[in-house]
């Protein structure tokens, strides 16, 4: 295998669309309420999100083999560091790159969005790190799904809305939660496929208290739960306290219900399922599901708008 094709799988391909939806969809409600758009600050966003999340994943990756949470004995796809690919220092390495990317990519945004958005670029890149590092990691503890939560639903598509339309309100924060959800679930996932591992590495996630029949019916939750705020989004947009500007939400923002067939199918799939090997595929089927959604969803706002 050579160099690329090893840092290729080392960056986890299947998952970076959780950094790409949240900026696509804050673009697209930018658009809607205000026709705010700029191509330049769009791909800077973008670029910044996703050097952050590679290099999350790469220190994930290291620092998952010295704790000893990745060993022979882990069902999910291979790591860099476990299969001796790449030691772990050159692994961290290429996350403190993608981490340096991320920050020199912000100084762009933070000279466009100002303290606000220079102190979640900060908090971005610093939860990225303690996501595994420090004395308590965010993923060796419960709170790994609502870390996804606020930082790949709330902070990375409120961000990206206010940075393109210098506003912020409700609306935009109660959409993003959705695909905080699907993105969640995909996290969900992994911990139930790893639970028995983790556990012998005292990687104790949510999986771990609540039990892996619990964690279906929270994968459940977390996938059918964006689709049922599109039923609420109209009524809420046509309240005048709530309502972000002229450009009310309305009932064509259920195209995204288009893709509940295959939610549906993911989710029979995953219950049909025993912990094994293939959970990997319910993995990546959940991440391409969140990426069908939102372009759905970003999709129907811009023609929104339109129409």
């Amino acid at each position: 295998m050579n160099s690329f094709s090893i840092w290729w799988l080392a960056i986890r391909p299947k998952t970076l669309t959780i950094s790409i939806t949240p900026v696509l969809l804050g673009a697209a409600l930018a658009w809607h309420d205000y026709a705010a758009f700029s191509t330049l600050t769009f791909v800077v966003i973008l670029v910044s999100a996703l050097c952050i999340q590679i290099g999350t994943n790469l220190y994930n990756d290291a620092a998952d083999f010295e704790k000893g949470a990745d060993t022979e004995q882990r069902l999910g796809p291979q790591r860099a560091a476990q299969q001796g690919w790449l030691t772990a220092e050159q692994i961290k390495s290429g996350a403190l790159l993608s981490f340096i990317i991320a920050f020199t990519a912000g100084i762009y945004l933070a000279w466009l969005g100002g303290l606000a958005i220079i102190i979640l670029g900060l908090v971005s890149i610093l939860c990225g790190y303690a996501y595994t590092a420090g004395p308590k990691p965010i993923a060796y503890s419960p709170s790994g799904e609502l870390f996804v939560i606020l930082f790949f639903g709330f902070a990375a598509v409120g961000g990206s809305y206010f940075l393109l339309s210098h506003n912020i309100n409700f609306l935009v924060l109660f959409i993003a939660s959705g695909i905080g959800s699907m993105a969640s679930a995909i996290l969900l996932i992994n911990n139930y496929r790893d639970l028995d591992s983790d556990e012998q590495a005292n990687k104790l996630t949510l999986v771990h208290y609540t039990g892996r029949p619990i964690a279906r019916i929270i994968y459940i939750v977390m996938i059918i739960y964006p689709y049922a705020l599109l039923f609420i989004l109209p009524s809420l947009s046509s309240m005048p306290a709530l309502q972000p500007t002229q450009a009310a939400y309305s009932w064509f923002i259920l195209l995204p219900l288009l893709s509940l067939p295959i939610a549906i199918k993911l989710i029979k799939l995953f219950l049909s399922l025993e912990i094994s090997t293939k959970l990997n595929s319910v993995l990546a089927k959940t991440a391409q599901l969140q990426l069908i959604y939102t372009v759905l969803l970003s999709f129907a706002l811009v023609l929104d708008l339109r129409l």
